[in-house]
């Protein structure tokens, strides 16, 4: 007889990090002061692609919507962070707990995939220089973008579907500071095999194939610079996406550490680490590693200064 999936979950409880208050408070403050520079590093850089002429390109057109994505991340994790370390348990209701793991996916989602656009971005404008304004013109660009963005959306929403139509009866615990897909699985009285699994076949080809790109894209750059004969051609070559390179690393190795390495003797702590890095931290440091490493958004941010301010 069919019986309506019905979750008895109303309160989720978040145990955040197991340390004293004192240490909670000083916690506090160094993630509220993160929240504020991953805001306004994020924000200037949307600012200074939108109003800065010389940054019309589409390199940095894609560096405005990792900014926007990184703004949407940050901001759903980092205030239940903070609520967290305040009162050492944060209490969200079972929909909340939803909204934010929907939000989460979405995100890293289509990071990864604008990831990905950027990768191939650098591939054309090195490799295939001659081509690059004709391949990559603004009807792509808008392209590539939309179609990041709903891919991402569009895998977000299977799962959140899949995940919310399981049944939840206790406990309403989860050892972590967010919703996290795996520790929200862990409360479902359902057996949640069937959810995993149609994650792992819906979501692993799109990820596996993104990785790939980047390898593949990467991999041809890297021979086409190796045969610059000029060490300063070489070098200003790679200097165009030695920020990208440095971002993917962070970011996949993160992710890949938490997700799909072995979690037999891996710590909660580590996990949880680990989980500040592209959560917190790789929105704050997205935006520094882009405008310490490029010329242009230097010179950018002297020129919105001198006619904006």
């Amino acid at each position: 007889m069919f019986r309506p999936n019905i979750s008895m979950i109303t309160k989720i409880h978040l145990i955040g990090f197991k340390s004293s208050q004192n240490l909670n408070y000083v916690l506090f403050t160094i993630f509220l002061i993160v929240y504020f520079l991953t805001l306004c590093g994020n924000l200037l850089m949307l600012t200074l692609v939108t109003h800065v002429r010389d940054l019309h390109q589409p390199m940095y057109f894609f560096l405005t919507q990792l900014s926007i994505a990184d703004v949407l991340l940050t901001t759903d994790i980092v205030p239940s962070l903070l609520n967290v370390l305040l009162h050492k348990v944060g209490i969200n209701s079972f929909a909340a707990c939803i909204a934010q793991l929907f939000i989460f996916a979405f995100c890293e989602g289509s990071e990864c995939l604008l990831l990905t656009v950027m990768s191939y971005d650098r591939y054309l404008a090195i490799c295939n220089p001659l081509r690059y304004t004709t391949i990559m013109n603004h009807n792509m660009c808008l392209k590539l973008i939309v179609i990041s963005w709903l891919l991402g959306f569009s895998l977000s929403i299977v799962e959140i579907i899949s995940t919310s139509l399981l049944e939840y009866c206790g406990p309403n615990t989860i050892d972590h500071f967010f919703c996290d897909m795996p520790p929200v699985l862990e409360l479902s009285c359902s057996d949640t095999s069937g959810v995993q699994l149609e994650i792992i076949l819906i979501t692993g080809p799109v990820l596996l194939g993104a990785f790939i790109i980047i390898i593949m894209s990467y991999s041809y750059i890297i021979v086409v610079i190796l045969k610059i004969p000029s060490s300063t051609g070489r070098q200003k070559a790679f200097s165009t996406c030695s920020s990208h390179l440095t971002v993917v690393f962070i970011f996949c190795g993160t992710l890949f550490g938490v997700y799909i390495l072995p979690t037999k003797g891996k710590s909660l702590n580590m996990k949880k680490f680990l989980s500040l890095l592209y959560t917190v931290g790789t929105p704050l440091i997205n935006p520094v590693i882009y405008s310490l490493r490029n010329s242009h958004i230097i010179k950018a941010c002297r020129t919105f200064k001198s006619h904006f301010l």
